[in-house]
């Protein structure tokens, strides 16, 4: 049976059409809240299409609420969660579900980080993705890439792209870990961009890139242009490996992007704004009924903007297996998009954030307990995350 993106599942009770006509109401005859002075929100780099959205419908935000918008390009994950979670100079981040799992779960270097509980705030986009090759290479197909000696850019700036091409891409492929080691060289890029663009300048023969990022359009117009290489749909087993090392990715056919991409079967990684717990309640609020019903005025800003529909975050919300902030969810309960179900998903979403968040903290005191220095290289510290962590169940979308 072919792998498709689930389909939007809104319980009878709900009237799409009543809520998008709920979006008209103007913002003046809602309650009045005064927005912070400064709305910083980071992004991945300026080459990607979230830090080019965030800048559309950031002015009008801006205009229409009267809060300084400053979009911050940022593009080590790593450092951009530091920034949202430790430093707090970030008051959202646009982040992939992909990356939330890493962060919550302490994956890789996250493990040695303060852990934080976060809260999707809306849906930003969800963003296509598979591999790209030159369009003068005799790559043609994921079988392809079986050869031995293929040069794979990997991406050090975002562990779970970094995961995807180590593991996720060779499990695709029916291979071992064992074998992959053998058979790929891995090709370290510090950026997305110098990670696409690899293939174009002969340093990679293929690297894992977005159909919508602007560096791909570049790409698309180089001389030979790029090719696409299709992650079949119809392949149940190799879908299967692959999740198994990234769970938060929907497979469904490119529908957004570069023109080069369009109808080749790959991926989507949703991406999403998101804030630590502990943002204050009334401005999630603000902010979601602002996202909703200002959308027929930044939907025109960037492609990915009309992404940012409450039909499209509704879809989201029937397969999300992260928390939805309290302030989104009193606005969702207000409109009739929120139901007695999503209530007890997000209820246990939370709980076990929860779990992980407490099972990580203890693992870090233990670690200063003990005088054992925190690094994801350090055996003895990755020891003691491995036993309090151990037995927690890891986040999945809820396909």
């Amino acid at each position: 049976m072919r792998i498709t993106s689930p389909k939007s599942r809104l319980s009878a009770s709900l009237s799409l059409a009543g809520l998008l006509a709920f979006g008209s109401t103007s913002l003046a005859n809602a309650d009045t809240y005064d927005m912070p002075h400064l709305l910083v929100i980071g992004t991945p780099g300026t080459s990607s299409g979230s830090f080019a959205s965030t800048n559309g419908w950031g002015p009008m935000l801006q205009q229409e609420l009267g809060s300084n918008v400053r979009v911050v390009p940022e593009d080590s994950e790593i450092q951009r969660h530091r920034r949202l979670t430790e430093r707090r100079d970030l008051l959202l981040s646009s982040v992939s579900a992909a990356e939330l799992r890493f962060q919550i779960q302490g994956i890789g270097h996250y493990a040695t980080m303060m852990p934080v509980p976060q809260r999707v705030i809306w849906h930003h986009n969800d963003t296509p993705w598979t591999f790209v090759v030159a369009g003068d290479s005799d790559l043609h197909s994921m079988d392809d890439l079986k050869r031995s000696g293929l040069r794979v850019a990997q991406g050090q700036f975002s562990i779970p792209m970094m995961t995807t091409v180590r593991d996720g891409l060779p499990a695709f492929l029916g291979m071992t870990p064992e074998e992959s080691a053998t058979h790929f060289n891995f090709i370290a890029a510090s950026s997305y961009v110098e990670n696409c663009r690899s293939v174009i300048e002969g340093r990679a023969d293929v690297a894992y890139c977005a159909s919508v990022s602007s560096v791909m359009a570049e790409l698309e117009g180089a001389p030979g242009g790029i090719r696409w290489l299709a992650m079949d749909l119809d392949d149940e087993a190799g879908w299967q490996r692959f999740l198994e090392h990234s769970p938060m990715a929907v497979p469904g056919p490119i529908t957004m992007g570069v023109a080069s991409a369009r109808g080749v079967d790959g991926l989507a990684s949703n991406f999403l704004y998101a804030a630590p717990a502990d943002l204050d309640e009334a401005l999630a609020y603000t902010l979601a009924r602002w996202f909703h019903q200002a959308f027929d005025r930044y939907k025109g800003s960037h492609p990915l903007s009309t992404r940012m529909s409450l039909e499209v975050f509704r879809d989201y919300l029937d397969r999300s297996p992260l928390p939805i902030h309290e302030g989104t969810v009193r606005y969702l309960k207000e409109i009739g998009a929120w139901t007695e179900e999503d209530d007890r998903w997000n209820q246990e979403a939370i709980e076990k954030m929860d779990s992980w968040i407490s099972a990580r903290q203890a693992a870090l005191d233990e670690a200063k307990e003990k005088g054992i220095q925190p690094g994801r290289n350090n055996q003895a510290f990755m020891a003691i995350v491995e036993k309090h962590t151990h037995g927690l169940e890891g986040f999945r979308t809820r396909l």
